[in-house]
């Protein structure tokens, strides 16, 4: 019934855990399909998953990224159902029937996404997807594009033909084709649900893609730029995809403005924030951007005091 599609790169060290996870399930009507998506370490890959051979339907490919390694394994799967995972994450013993059991109880659902604790070397570890990046209502093309539902890919499960008519994964997004893949879901009138279950454990490392914010800033930009290109919007979506763009935007300049700042680039940094200020008058910013000019040090010291500050309190609550 549900055909497990995990890309693997860089994996050899994560992949069992993984696995393991799925081998417990509680529902066992599944295929595992593990697609090595042109991995630097594949010797080391493929002795890991030895033991597992006889369980896994294993795929190599030239790399393509996680967008075309899906596809990949889903164009290959048999399932009515695809469980969509990443090679280091991990799965609670219930979560496929807990996510079955919403999709066989609506056959107008085309997908449905839970929530997932987060582990790993960041200060967010133990905390969960959905207290970072709330679901709140009906899941909607509009509340997608405002990040109002956030859908987490490792604890989703679809209906196989929902991804094929929507057109499968984008490969020229890295990091942010599955949120690509939602708003065509839904633009196209397909039907997303959620339960605020913790069904699974997101592995996040403080070097990947998902930790760093300009590139995500830059990637969801890339998302909303080609949404925005569909010639078939109305004019409510279209409003409030290009009021979120500036929005984002604006939050990408900040962010390369704070990071050249903390990196000593204090003109880069003015650069960055006055772009900002020019479409946002703030009387905080234009403070900021004086500090910058004439007491960039003192400034320096007193983010980082309230970085450590605010780090204090989060690991206190």
């Amino acid at each position: 019934m549900v055909s497990v599609i995990i890309p693997a790169f860089r994996a050899a060290e994560s992949i069992a855990t993984t696995l393991d996870s799925v081998l417990a399930q509680t529902f066992e009507d599944w295929e595992i399909i593990v697609v090595n998506d042109g991995s630097p370490d594949s010797d080391a890959l493929e002795t890991a998953l030895e033991p597992y051979r006889d369980r896994i339907n294993y795929l190599r490919q030239e790399n393509q990224g996680p967008g075309g390694a899906r596809n990949t394994g889903i164009l290959a799967a048999r399932g009515r159902y695809v469980a969509l995972l990443d090679a280091d994450d991990m799965w609670a013993p219930e979560h496929l029937a807990a996510q079955l059991a919403v999709l066989e109880s609506d056959p107008s659902m085309d997908m449905v996404y839970a929530d997932a604790r987060i582990v790993g070397d960041v200060p967010e570890a133990g905390r969960t997807v959905m207290e970072l990046c709330p679901s709140a209502g009906e899941v909607t093309f509009e509340r997608l594009v405002t990040r109002q539902c956030t859908v987490h890919i490792c604890v989703s499960v679809c209906r196989r033909e929902a991804l094929l008519r929507a057109g499968l994964f984008d490969p020229a997004f890295r990091g942010t084709e599955d949120i690509d893949m939602w708003l065509r879901i839904a633009r196209q009138g397909g039907r997303i649900a959620y339960q605020r279950r913790v069904l699974g454990c997101y592995r996040r490392h403080a070097g990947s893609l998902s930790a760093n914010r300009v590139s995500m800033l830059e990637g969801f930009l890339a998302v909303l730029a080609k949404a925005a290109r569909d010639p078939d919007l109305t004019a409510a979506q279209r409003e409030v995809l290009e009021r979120q763009r500036a929005v984002e935007r604006t939050s990408l300049e900040l962010e390369k403005g704070r990071n050249a700042f903390l990196a000593g680039d204090t003109e880069a940094a003015v650069g960055h924030l006055m772009q900002v200020n020019a479409q946002h008058k703030s009387l905080k910013l234009a403070t900021v951007l004086m500090l910058l000019r004439v007491a960039p040090g003192f400034l320096r010291a007193l983010y980082q005091w309230r970085d450590r500050h605010a780090y204090k309190l989060k690991i206190q609550s």
